[in-house]
């Protein structure tokens, strides 16, 4: 394996941090981004004032004036693709990591990072990711569970790992992103989907780490992008960027990682639009419904790795039933826990009071041994 100059010498990682709003988070980011500093590591951070109207943009030209590593960009709002794509423009390392604002990078991540990059030889590496809330600091046990080995891989070999979707919890070969000619989707949400998902696909190798390189600090302040599922342009949003990414996948030509894409990734996170059916607009319901029916009609989200209880809401979405739908969320909501399990003489499913089960097909009501 030839040796990239990077890896015979220290290596310059270029970290890409956008700002927009976020003067209460940004000097925790910036420090944390500063602390990564290790052997064999030359750190730059490229800061993006992606048109902040608070004091963000002023907090990062502090941090530039006193740390010759910190430089910053400042443009007119463009949103937060366009403003990782700016900030590409002015990176000068050979390794390039992208940080959002509010977060918080943990002591020894990007070191942990280059270490599998180094071993591997690999385009780049993935790591863990840990949930951050209040005062709640908690790994996702999914990410775990997609990190846990130590390893080089292609995409046939885990499929699944493209349920990781996140720019901030991995490390590129500058090089390899170019080549590639990998960018972050402008003007819509939802943005890492797509990219990622190519990087997975165009990636001779990638690796992965087992340990935890990012802290995803969750916001209850209204301006988190994930909170307004309920709002058309974000459910546009999110199917657009989900048709990216199938189109991706299933222009890689492989039957197996298309299979795994659809129903294991794909669909990972419709119980969150789902659990805004009850009180949805018209406009929603019907949105909701078009997307589900593109995506899941020829195959049904019966298929799908929802829990029992988001299965059948899917088919219920996919028959257009929608009261039934709302009646089965709220009662989902409302049991808060897995569903009443009855036997049938093919097998246990789930009890749902609230509608009529005689209506419902059989596939969508069937527990997968696991879950009886």
């Amino acid at each position: 394996m030839q040796l990239q100059p990077w890896a015979r010498r220290r290596a310059r990682v270029s970290v890409v941090v956008p700002v927009y709003d976020v003067e209460a988070y940004l000097p925790a980011c910036l420090d944390s981004v500063l602390a990564q500093e290790a052997k064999g590591l030359d750190l730059e951070v490229v800061v993006v004032d992606d048109g902040s109207p608070d004091g963000s943009g002023a907090i990062a030209d502090s941090y530039a004036e006193r740390d010759p590593r910190v430089r910053v960009v400042h443009t007119t709002n463009r949103g937060l693709g366009a403003a990782r794509n700016e900030g590409l423009r002015h990176v000068t390392g050979d390794l390039v990591a992208f940080a959002d604002s509010d977060d918080v990078v943990p002591p020894g991540a990007y070191a942990a990072l280059l270490r599998q990059l180094r071993r591997t030889g690999s385009d780049f590496v993935t790591g863990s990711v840990a949930r951050w809330e209040g005062d709640s600091l908690a790994q996702l046990p999914w990410m775990r569970r997609l990190h846990a080995t130590r390893s080089a891989l292609v995409i046939d070999h885990q499929p699944e790992i493209l349920g990781d979707v996140f720019a901030w919890n991995k490390l590129f070969r500058r090089d390899f992103y170019e080549g590639v000619g990998l960018s972050w989707p402008e003007g819509v949400r939802y943005e890492d989907q797509p990219t990622t998902t190519d990087a997975y696909l165009r990636a001779r190798r990638f690796g992965v780490i087992p340990e935890v390189v990012y802290h995803w600090r969750i916001r209850h302040d209204g301006s988190s992008i994930t909170q307004q599922r309920s709002s058309l342009t974000d459910l546009r949003d999110r199917w657009a960027t989900k048709q990216m990414a199938l189109a991706s996948v299933e222009a890689y030509g492989s039957a197996k990682v298309t299979r795994v894409f659809r129903d294991r990734v794909l669909a990972g996170d419709l119980h969150r639009y789902f659990a805004e059916i009850p009180g949805c607009s018209d406009e929603w319901w019907e949105l909701l419904r078009t997307g589900v029916l593109q995506m899941y009609g020829a195959r049904s989200l019966t298929h799908s790795g929802l829990t029992p209880a988001y299965r059948l809401v899917g088919w219920l979405v996919e028959q257009g039933r929608r009261e039934d739908a709302a009646a089965v969320v709220a009662y989902v909501r409302s049991y808060g826990g897995p569903l009443p399990r009855v036997p049938t003489p093919t097998g246990p499913r789930i009890d749902v009071p609230v509608i009529d089960l005689r209506t419902v097909a059989p596939a969508a009501l069937e527990l997968r041994p696991h879950e009886a």
